[in-house]
């Protein structure tokens, strides 16, 4: 039996990036899983395929999670699929690098709207669907603990995400529901978008080298494992060593 066998999934924003490698993580661990995407269909369904071709199991359902009836409707589909939510990762987001000075209010809608308020909402979709004894997990980022110029917007948003999971830990903790953010350092995606950052990633880590997807992946493997049952209510850095503020 694998680890998480006869659990199911359901990432957000899982077509590409961190939200792919944790899907395929956890279906190689077992799991079924919901591959959410919102523009990406091609590659919601080529994460399924390479899902289906080492005999896990996986279903792409499409919703724009920066809007609530879509989240609703997301969570109802994945309930009529597979009948039952063990795992939850919010993980779709979107990255804005911009002086404060400079960000237009269409921009912080835009950010705040994907990042914190559907972050919010499929949290709280999770609180009232997840199997007791289940595991939520809330991707934020490293750069919350760092200081850098043209963050506000971006790191604002994520910022409230480690609010919502530290409250949430406490609300379900009576139903043995484990609640946690994974923050990802520099990590190497499509968001890692110039050289300069990509090379800070590689300078300020011990380990002299970015992140991948991979990396996080594991790292929420673990956590939504039977061995990570004794954290909730933790914001879990996954930086390769970077010096936090």
């Amino acid at each position: 039996m694998k680890v998480l066998g006869g659990k199911v999934a359901l990432v957000t924003g899982a077509s590409r990036g961190i939200g792919r490698a944790i899907a395929r993580r956890l279906a190689q661990d077992g799991a079924r899983v919901v591959v959410n995407y919102a523009k990406s269909a091609d590659e919601a369904k080529r994460v399924v395929a390479e899902i289906e071709s080492k005999n896990g199991e996986a279903t792409a359902i499409h919703a724009d999670v920066s809007k609530v009836a879509d989240i609703r409707r997301l969570f109802e589909e994945s309930l009529d699929q597979y009948g039952r939510l063990d795992i939850v990762v919010a993980n779709a987001g979107i990255f804005l690098a911009k002086p404060l000075a400079d960000v237009t209010e269409q921009e912080f809608d835009d950010i705040f709207n994907l990042n914190a308020r559907g972050a919010f909402f499929t949290l709280q979709e999770a609180a009232r669907r997840v199997a007791d004894g289940g595991r939520i997990v809330a991707i934020s980022t490293s750069g919350t603990k760092l200081r850098f110029p043209g963050g506000a917007a971006y790191l604002g948003a994520k910022g409230a995400i480690e609010q919502f999971t530290k409250a949430l830990a406490m609300e379900l903790g009576p139903r043995g529901v484990a609640v946690n953010t994974v923050s990802p350092g520099f990590t190497d995606t499509d968001m890692l978008d110039t050289k300069e950052r990509r090379q800070m990633g590689i300078q300020m880590s011990p380990l002299g080298r970015l992140g991948t997807a991979q990396d996080i992946a594991d790292a929420v493997a673990f956590m939504v494992s039977d061995q990570g049952r004794w954290i909730t209510g933790d914001n879990v850095q996954v930086g390769g060593g970077v010096v936090m503020a």
